[in-house]
């Protein structure tokens, strides 16, 4: 293994289906706020009142990266043409509007970290493609991940899911997860089969396709944090946790472990009973 990848016991990964769980509450109790009038403020407030029922830190509050201020909220909140990174305020959600909800957790030192985009109200029917469309690559490339198969054929089965129809965004990456939030291998949405680093038992990894209406340029907003198509199209973001088991997977961050969607995809879900 390259150094610098965290192989995870069986025990770890247990604890990191804890801090998993407490961000599938989180995303399903914002998700329930993100309606027409909330403010991204508020929504914020309830994913922070979620960590605290759970016991748990946020992976997102403070956190710096190549020089960046302290990020000052436990989540990211993109409205529309926002890709990631959204810091939450007074913007106010208007009915049709679409938003990201990118949330991370810790507990004992392990961390979750997912994103789904939900539809605020009822929204155009190009809309809810895109919305699905991102969806659907990140389970194509869940799909892919098995031990024996590399990063690249995570990132060609994101690639060939969205194929044309959407621009995909190259600047940010799925990554791995465990003791820190952001790890090795990055994982990209993007990239040939049969190439990069070889995927193992033990191994934790965020997939995380982020696409877009138009193109797949982005700038960063003033705050040192924003990131905003550069056409102004508008986009979407799904991501989840997910755990290498020499049986299977476990999809840490969905509330049912990730069992009835891979089993329906033909693929072996290997967690633990709860």
């Amino acid at each position: 293994m390259p150094r610098g990848i965290e192989l995870k016991t069986p025990g770890q990964i247990a604890v990191m289906r804890r801090a998993g769980l407490a961000v599938s509450d989180g995303l399903e109790a914002m998700a329930a706020a993100a309606t027409p009038g909330a403010t991204t403020a508020s929504i914020a407030a309830v994913g922070r009142d979620v960590l605290a029922a759970h016991g748990a830190q946020s992976s997102f509050l403070n956190y710096e990266t190549y020089g960046t201020p302290p990020y000052p909220s436990v989540v990211c909140l993109s409205p529309n043409e926002v890709v990631v990174h959204g810091v939450p305020g007074a913007r106010v959600l208007h009915e049709g509007d679409i938003l990201s909800i990118d949330f991370g957790a810790i507990v004992d030192g392990w961390h979750g970290d997912a994103a789904r985009t939900v539809a605020v109200g009822q929204v155009a029917p190009e809309i809810a493609a895109l919305v699905d469309a991102s969806r659907q690559a990140m389970w194509a490339g869940v799909d892919a991940i098995k031990p024996g198969a590399r990063i690249g054929d995570v990132s060609a089965s994101v690639q060939a899911c969205v194929g044309r129809r959407f621009g995909i965004v190259r600047e940010f990456t799925g990554h791995g997860i465990g003791s820190s939030m952001h790890q090795l291998p990055d994982v990209p949405n993007w990239g040939r089969p049969r190439k990069g680093v070889r995927i193992v038992a033990g191994m934790v990894l965020c997939v995380e396709p982020m696409i877009t209406m138009g193109s797949e340029r982005v700038f960063e907003a003033d705050d040192g944090w924003t990131i905003a198509t550069s056409d102004g199209s508008w986009a979407a973001h799904w991501e989840n946790t997910v755990a290498v088991l020499p049986d299977g997977l476990w999809v840490l961050t969905e509330p049912d472990g990730g069992q009835a969607e891979l089993e329906a995809r033909g693929v072996r879900w290997a967690g633990l009973p709860e």
